[in-house]
């Protein structure tokens, strides 16, 4: 079990960052999905990714955004303070953010235990989320290693990376050692993995002492490392030396070879968790079995006509939709998506269709 005091150490940090180009034109580069309500339950998902993680970590809540969605974040969250959100000059990659931030809490605390947790995911089993990350903590505290979260996959997706469990770690309810990290897979290769039962989700979650994960990073990448401290030593300088950081992600950067080095462990995480990636994932975060049509926003705005999938309205038309099925409409004041859910990740085109010829405008 965790104590009192190694949970005390946790700082919980929070990259909010990305477009979400597979919600376009609900989610865009200026008002990214993390700033909006999806669930329908009246808070945002940075709001409710806060709210989840006040009771781990009370105040003790870092933010990491783009300089763009400072002023957003902190009306969103009113409650942090100046020095609790961190603005990034430009997007860098989650290594940078993440490393930002574990970079300013080892020089507040050379003690501190970081957990990234992402600014835009959907969790409602609470209690069980902060019994998988008190045992992470516990595994943090008393080990050099890295230690993330992994899924219990309820299918074969392709829209995740993977990892695979290795033997369990002595002293603790649940961890156990990981062997390796894959990328997405085919749904043929997603099927075998399900198959072994070895296999989790990789939700991106990673909870290590600050400067474990300072130390792994200068191993691989150590000018990045010591660009990141640097910056925190000197924030002044934080403008002058950004843009020149390397843009890599975390997984790529730390996690992917300390497990092929045996120095990542994993706590199994059964609760339900959904990255609200794309219009497909939110329609079944949301749809019940009575309702074939799933409405987000203006539903007084909305008819469906023996037709099933999702409308988003936020212009205030009228949107009808008839005799059509797996359907996904998004309307908004100066937009109009019509997609199939079997389609949705192809959405992330349209954006980059419009970013080729210039409409930022519409990005």
């Amino acid at each position: 079990m965790t104590s009192s005091e190694e949970l005390e150490r946790l700082w919980a940090v929070v990259p909010a960052g990305g477009a979400g180009t597979r919600l376009w034109p609900v989610s865009r580069a200026s008002s990214p999905k993390f700033l909006h309500d999806l669930t329908g339950d009246g808070r945002t998902l940075i709001q409710s990714t806060v709210d989840r993680l006040r009771g781990l970590a009370d105040d003790r809540v870092l933010v990491v955004t783009g300089a763009a969605h400072v002023d957003a974040v902190r009306e969103q969250v009113p409650d942090l303070t100046d020095d609790h959100v961190l603005a990034e000059p430009s997007p860098r990659d989650s290594m940078a953010a993440i490393g930002l931030a574990a970079a300013v809490l080892e020089r507040r605390d050379p003690e501190a235990i970081i957990g990234s947790f992402a600014a835009d995911h959907a969790i409602s089993d609470v209690g069980g989320f902060h019994a998988a990350v008190e045992e992470a903590v516990a595994v943090a505290a008393r080990s050099e290693r890295l230690v993330t979260i992994g899924i219990e996959p309820t299918h074969p997706a392709t829209g995740f990376g993977y990892i695979q469990q290795g033997p369990p770690l002595d002293g603790f309810p649940t961890a156990s050692r990981v062997r390796q990290f894959v990328e997405k897979p085919d749904a043929r290769r997603a099927a075998s993995y399900l198959a072994t039962g070895e296999f989790r989700w990789n939700a991106g979650m990673f909870v290590v002492r600050a400067s474990v994960l300072l130390d792994l990073l200068g191993r691989w990448h150590p000018q990045l490392a010591a660009r990141l401290r640097q910056i925190a030593a000197e924030p002044g300088r934080l403008g002058e030396l950004w843009d020149g950081l390397e843009k890599i992600a975390i997984d790529h950067a730390v996690a992917e070879p300390a497990a092929d080095e045996g120095l990542v462990a994993m706590v199994p995480g059964s609760f339900d968790w959904d990255d609200v990636g794309d219009f497909k994932a939110l329609t079944g975060l949301l749809a019940h079995e009575d309702e074939p049509m799933t409405v987000v926003g203006d539903a007084a705005n909305v008819r469906s006509i023996d037709s099933e999938g999702l409308v988003v309205s936020e212009s205030g038309r009228m949107v009808a939709v008839v005799g059509l099925e797996d359907i996904v409409v998004v309307e908004t004041d100066d937009a109009l998506l019509v997609t199939s859910r079997a389609r949705a990740q192809d959405v992330r085109l349209v954006v980059q269709a419009l970013k080729d010829e210039g409409r930022t405008d519409l990005v």
